[in-house]
This record gives structure tokens, sequence and C-alpha cells, in this order.
């Protein structure tokens, strides 16, 4: 038998729109997949590139959009690194999931060339087609089982929603006052019409503003799941309205994230001087610790608590506090150690590196 034939001549006489349009929604789900697959690797190899430059270069973290402990800016990048590194997992997992064929006729059991399910045509056809249009041959008919074409949407949803996160912190850092980061200089681009001194995070506002629509449009996915019996009355067409727009808005979110990692300012020495603005604030935590040993863990909080407030109140350094505390015995060159942010990173540096070699072994 030529399946050729069985298969093509099928399709073209008594396929259902719902096999057709399901079929061709895989196709450009797949393809779809390949771009952002490859937008996701410039955005990992930026990341890369970041996290090993600035793996030792402190900067502030921040906790309710105050100071809170030093980190290293590459410590910041490879968070975000780690998290495409998932989603490129994520992504793999999506293909064997969604990169499937629906084929099977009215109701899916492939009653036209398997009447009485005396024989395997309608299997066999199902997959040569499969294997025809390179997708993987479903386990069962899956018209009204929309869960492949959510689970797309909610990875999207997920992937613009990193972008945004990092695309929120950027416009944050690019304010007059904090100016650690900014977006890649362009002639004009993002300059006021009425002030020109400024530069706006143009394509910040761009990623999250994407990403909020694909969160809300993903959401109508949810809604397209909830289809009655074997053919659906409408929440089917939900799809043909929102999956457009979810790929292209995704795509886009995508590109100009690339585009600003690839080209991101980093600030050093704006870092090191928000990093200073504190008068040593910003490492008490380590201040009181590096104390509790001769002080006890509790004496030692709340001497550097009543210095810290002191500190705010006077304008004084806390180094300069500490040094002239008649309970504090420990010598000026210990005190300007523990008083020193980048002293204080932690595990920053190797934890970037972790991410780093596991993004090299991927």
């Amino acid at each position: 038998m030529c399946f050729d034939f069985v298969i093509f001549g099928y399709m073209r006489l008594t396929t259902p729109r719902p096999d057709l349009t399901d079929t061709a929604t895989v196709l450009q789900i797949r393809d779809t997949l390949d771009i952002l697959s490859s937008q996701m690797d410039t955005i990992i190899k930026a990341l890369q590139e970041l996290s090993e430059k600035h793996k030792v270069t402190p900067m502030a973290a921040r906790s309710n959009l105050q100071q809170a402990v030093p980190i290293s800016a590459g410590f910041k990048f490879a968070r975000l690194l780690a998290t495409f590194l998932r989603h490129k997992e994520r992504l793999a997992e999506l293909r064997s999931r969604a990169l499937v064929l629906e084929f099977g006729g009215a109701a899916g059991t492939l009653a036209t060339l398997s009447p009485d399910g005396s024989d395997d045509v309608g299997l066999k056809c199902q997959e040569e087609l499969a294997k025809e249009l390179g997708l993987e041959v479903p386990d069962i008919a899956w018209h009204t089982e929309r869960d492949r074409i959510a689970e797309f949407g909610f990875f999207c949803t997920m992937l613009t929603g990193t972008c945004a996160k990092f695309a929120f912190d950027l416009k944050l850092e690019m304010q007059t006052e904090v100016a650690e980061m900014k977006e890649p200089y362009v002639p004009h681009r993002g300059s006021s019409s009425t002030m020109p001194q400024k530069r706006n995070p143009i394509s910040s506002v761009y990623i999250t503003a994407t990403a909020a629509s694909v969160r809300q449009m993903s959401a109508a996915l949810s809604e397209s799941m909830v289809s009655d019996h074997e053919r659906a009355t409408g929440p089917w067409e939900i799809e043909w309205i929102v999956l457009p727009q979810i790929a292209t808005l995704t795509a886009a979110c995508l590109r100009h994230t690339a585009d600003v990692l690839q080209g991101l300012e980093v600030d050093e020495e704006a870092m090191a001087k928000n990093l200073a603005m504190s008068k040593g604030l910003i490492v008490s935590e380590a201040v009181m610790m590096g104390l509790g040993p001769t002080l006890g863990r509790d004496k030692a909080h709340d001497i550097v608590y009543d210095l810290c407030r002191e500190a705010s109140e006077t304008g004084k350094s806390l180094l300069e506090l500490l040094d002239g505390h008649k309970d504090i015995k420990l010598p000026r060159s210990e005190l300007e150690k523990l008083c020193d942010p980048a002293n204080y990173l932690g595990l920053s540096e190797k934890m970037t590196e972790k991410v780093l070699q596991l993004c090299k072994r991927r």
C-alpha cells in the first residue's frame, strides 16, 4: 500500500479542520521554539561574559529598595544566567510534549481509515505522516486536551517574566541617583523631546510591557483548556487570537533583552560610590558577626544597632564610631577590614563560578 497516497489523499479529502489546524499550529510552535532557542543562546553567551568579568566587582544588594549587604555584580548576572539555563531545559522538555501530530478524524478514532478497528491502517498512516512532518506520534487523540498548547504559552510567560525581572532591575539601576548600569548607548535613543540630558531605559520599557502582555494572553490559554467533549464550542478559537501575539511578543522580548545584555554598560565606580554612601552601614551585619566572638552575639547586636542609628543621625562613619567605643577592643586595622564591603561578598565568586562551570558543561 502506498502510504503517501493514503495519508495525503485522506488529508485532502476527509481530514476535519481541527486536525489540519492543530498540526499547523504545532509546526508554527516548532518554528517559534527554534527562534526562541537561538535568542536564548545569545542571551546566555552575553551573561557568561558579564558574570565572568564581574565575579568580584562589589555592589550593593537591595532589599525593599534599600541597600542590604554587598554582593558581586557577577553574582547578580549569574543568577539570571542560571535561570536561562533552566529555561533551556524547559524548552527541550517542551519540545517532546508539544511537538506532536494531531491526526484522528472526526472524533479522534481514525474510523475513516480503520472503520471496525480490525487493522492498524489508521495508526500506520498516523506514524508515516508524523515522520514526514518531523513530529512525534500521539499516544491518543488530543484535540480537546489543550495542555500542549497551554504549556507553550506558560513557558513564554516564564521566559518573558525572567526578562522583565532583569529589565525592571535595570530601570532602577539607570536612575540618576543610582546609575550603576545603563542600556547600550545609541544616538538619540532614549532622549527626551524637552530634556536633552535624559537617557531613558527604552528597551527595558519594551521588555516589561511585552512580558505583561504575554502574561495576560497566556492566561487566556487556560480558558481554551476547558473544552467540551470531542469538539469544542468556542474555547479553541481563543488560541487563534492569542497564540500569534504570544509568539511574536516573546521573540521581541528576547531580542530586546539580548541587545541590552550584549551592550550593557556597567559602571564599577558608581557601584563603589554607592557602597560607600552609607559610610559603613551596609556591612553592619559583618561588623556584628565580627564582634560576636569577643562581646557575645546579643551585646554585639545592641552596640552595632545603636552605633548605626548614631551614624545616621550624625553623619559619622561606622568605622569612626566603632574605633571610639569603650567596649570594642579590636585594633583599627581589624575594624577597617570588617567595614570594607569587598571583604563581605560571601560566596558570591564561588557561586558565580559554579554557574559558569555548569554553563560550560552544557
